[in-house]
């Protein structure tokens, strides 16, 4: 396939390299300096240690990198997705649109399939490329599984198999909003999970906030639309856990940063990149019951201290499992 990967940031550059051993991929980023540095280092900023197959050509005018592409894949964050598409759609009318951000966009609080539907023509075949996959790990050809959801089932198989690769291992599932809702309302837990691990409360506390989080997340996500069993899978628990207990988790460090005192603006700045968890979080809707996100809203809006919020949580009264 050809393929057009719009965002050279870490995700961008790490499907690059994964994808690239099988496809014909072109990396494009807006910056012209960031194309000219990856021109010449062949490596990304953001993944210093990791280098660009001479395969991949790097373009950084928009027309050019997506002309005569099979597939877009737009790995920008997903505050750029919608930009990003309305570029796309004044360039020309796409076989196939596949975004690999999570989360809600934060002027309007929609999913990313949501933005893409206001922005592309309903022409276009397009889908979600989502589940636990760090950018690092999957560079580096580590054994990775993802999911390409789309409201076209058949659009979705056939997406699958044509990127699936031994080191990247990709299912379909035509569950848009599921797949879409777990992989962003995952990062509110993995900011709870941060807090209980920075104030060193223990594995048995973090196995808690895991179990009580997918909970949570299910409880909202078949709210929103979304089916019970995705929120089972790769894009659900399968996500939770990796951002939950994994070193490379920017919201999970987002969490450690704010239990050891710091406000959110200190913790995001010592960050250096998106942490979705932070809009995510403000998903609270639908009169659902998410006494974790709650906790969380209250540290990170409401300047409520990160421990204070932990004692809240277990005051609370016993009550049936479910």
């Amino acid at each position: 396939m050809k393929l057009a990967i719009l965002g050279a940031g870490a995700w961008g550059s790490a499907l690059a390299v994964s994808l690239g051993a099988a496809h014909s991929v072109t990396l494009w980023s807006r910056r012209a300096e960031d194309c000219r540095a990856l021109s010449t280092a062949r490596s990304s900023r953001y993944l210093p240690d990791i280098f660009l197959p001479a395969s991949v050509a790097i373009e950084a005018d928009l027309r050019h990198a997506i002309g005569g592409a099979d597939a877009i894949i737009v790995a920008t964050a997903t505050s750029g997705l919608r930009e990003t598409l309305r570029s796309i759609a004044a360039c020309a009318t796409p076989a196939a649109v596949i975004w690999a951000c999570k989360g809600f966009e934060t002027a309007s609080g929609l999913l990313p399939h949501q933005v893409a539907a206001a922005e592309l023509p309903e022409a276009v075949r397009m889908g979600a490329l989502s589940g636990p996959s760090f950018a690092l790990e999957v560079a580096r050809g580590q054994p990775t599984a993802v999911v390409l959801a789309s409201k076209d089932a058949a659009f979705a198989s056939r997406s699958a198999a044509a990127l699936n690769s031994p080191r990247l291992r990709v299912y379909s599932n035509d569950d848009l909003a599921g797949v879409e809702l777990g992989g962003a309302l995952k990062n509110v837990v993995a900011i709870a999970a941060g807090i209980s691990d920075g104030l060193e409360l223990g594995r048995n506390a973090r196995a808690a906030l895991v179990t009580r989080g997918l909970a949570e997340i299910a409880r909202l996500g078949c709210a929103m639309g979304g089916r019970a069993e995705t929120f089972n899978g790769l894009t659900g628990l399968g996500d939770l856990v990796l951002t939950c207990t994994g070193d490379l988790s920017r919201n999970r460090e987002v969490g450690v940063s704010l239990a050891q005192g710091k406000n959110l603006e200190q913790a995001l700045v010592g960050l250096g990149h998106v942490a979705e968890g932070v809009q995510s979080a403000r998903a609270r809707a639908l009169g659902i019951e998410m006494p974790i996100t709650e906790a969380v809203c209250a540290v990170l809006f409401e300047g409520r201290p990160a421990p204070e919020a932990v004692k809240q949580l277990l005051m609370r009264d016993p009550r049936p499992e479910r």
